[in-house]
């Protein structure tokens, strides 16, 4: 059975999702788990809300009359977080994780554009460590397609039968051009006052140990959006369509440094952001020109 949830100008109120956040769900054990059909839309909103500016100086885009690329999934995370708060959907948030995310911009966003946005639960995929799902993101102006978005999430889940041992990682490649990157130990709380994704793992050392981490983690989609700032701030770049992937690899400690390290081409940019020594991932992509 699919639900659908339609609000007008303004999203749904973030607080009272959160709320729902502490409420216990139904322990998920053995078999299959089953994803429920569910999507929200929000209509006529604009893409210069109050916190862009922000945004911007926070993940280190340059200011233009276009919008940042990963910008409109801010605008799109509280239809996320009221899908992952319903009552029929089966998992805990506290606890998923966030694997890979995939953004298409099939042409840049003017700065103050009205969009429509929908977003959906998708592409369900039950494996030995657990349950993969899809939130699916598309917003449109003026009735048509400009930008989307895959966020594929894991909720952990043992089968039971243990592993042999986990697979060795693939040889890290290094490519030619190499920018450092700093994370301040505040930029999990200045990330959440701008996109209003405020997980605890992000917010603070203390609560980020009560979920097993020593200390606070960088958000992924601000490691995203300031690789990317920092990319497009390059002579070869290119303003257009593209598509923007990336793989969460390591997590990055607050405070801490990284490398972006990237290497150009005719038909796209591969990147990665390393730890300070060069030598493992948090993050690992490709940019290509549509």
């Amino acid at each position: 059975m699919s639900e659908t949830l339609v609000y007008h100008n303004t999203p749904p109120a973030l607080l009272p999702m959160y709320g729902r956040t502490l409420l216990p769900k139904q322990k998920q054990t053995g078999g299959d788990i089953s994803i429920p059909n569910l999507s929200a839309s929000l209509l006529g909103i604009s893409t210069a809300g109050k916190n862009l500016k922000r945004y911007q100086q926070v993940c280190g885009f340059k200011a233009h009359s276009h919008l940042p690329v990963t910008w409109p999934h801010v605008l799109a995370f509280p239809l996320h977080l009221k899908l992952l708060t319903e009552k029929s959907f089966p998992l805990p948030l506290l606890g998923l994780v966030h694997l890979r995310n995939t953004i298409t911009q099939h042409r840049p966003i003017g700065t103050g554009e009205n969009l429509d946005m929908q977003v959906r639960l998708g592409n369900t995929v039950n494996s030995a460590r657990g349950v993969e799902f899809d939130l699916i993101t598309e917003a449109r102006s003026a009735g048509r397609l400009v930008w989307e978005e895959a966020s594929t999430t894991l909720f952990r889940q043992s089968d039971g039968e243990g592993k042999s041992g986990k697979k060795a990682p693939p040889e890290l490649e290094r490519y030619p051009n190499t920018e450092n990157m700093k994370a301040p130990e505040s930029i999990g709380r200045q990330y959440a006052r701008v996109s209003g994704d405020s997980n605890p793992i992000h917010m603070h050392a203390l609560s980020a140990k009560a979920f097993g981490f020593p200390r606070a983690i960088a958000h992924g989609m601000w490691t995203k959006a300031h690789a990317l700032a920092l990319l497009e701030q390059q002579e070869d770049w290119q303003n257009g369509a593209l598509s923007v992937s990336c793989q969460f690899k390591k997590p990055l400690f607050l405070p801490g440094t990284a490398q972006l390290n990237w290497q150009t081409g005719e038909k796209g940019w591969d990147y990665q952001v390393l730890n300070a020594k060069g030598d493992a991932p948090h993050l690992t992509g490709r940019i290509n020109w549509l």
